[in-house]
């Protein structure tokens, strides 16, 4: 896996062509967007945060998440088409909804981890890990990567036919 500037787009390089159905494990090539998620500390009703069981402050993201390799998707009620990991509700105004994630984004990356071959706790684990959550989503309906021939930004000259006039 691979992420690289195509065309102003990040792109994740994955290998396979499809999204849409993608079977864990496999390679895929999709337009992904990235998005960073500030998540926002959880506070008890005086407004002191609130504490883990690890003794760091625990935070808040904004949204819920269901698939998993170790799910059935084909009972999902969302009807997703393969084991991914998908977002199932946003927080109005929550962190998630101010960074640009919406429902039914299939979450490819989070800081570095692919998201594609993760069990649904693994990936919440994932999720909760970090206050500040660096992700890549597919969203369907983005465009696929076109693949064409691409115009050469610089044409070569002759100096005998492109140039009228010559020097002595």
């Amino acid at each position: 896996m691979k992420v690289e500037p195509v065309e102003g787009h990040l792109v994740l390089f994955l290998e396979n062509k499809n999204m849409a159905g993608h079977t864990a494990g496999d390679p895929l090539e999709c337009y992904s967007i990235p998005l960073v998620l500030n998540k926002d500390p959880e506070q008890d009703e005086l407004g002191n945060p609130i504490m883990g069981a690890d003794g760091k402050p625990k935070y808040r993201c904004g949204f819920r998440i269901g698939g998993g390799i170790d799910q059935d998707n084909s009972k999902s009620p969302q009807g997703y088409p393969d084991k991914g990991i998908y977002v199932t509700y946003i927080h109005d105004e929550g962190p998630a909804a101010r960074c640009g994630l919406t429902v039914h984004d299939k979450i490819l990356q989070v800081n570095g981890h692919d998201m594609t071959v993760v069990t649904h706790r693994k990936a919440v684990e994932y999720i909760q890990r970090k206050p500040v959550l660096n992700m890549l989503v597919y969203r369907k309906g983005v465009p696929n990567l076109q693949t064409k021939q691409q115009q050469p930004q610089f044409q070569a000259y002759n100096q005998q036919s492109d140039y009228p006039m010559q020097y002595q």
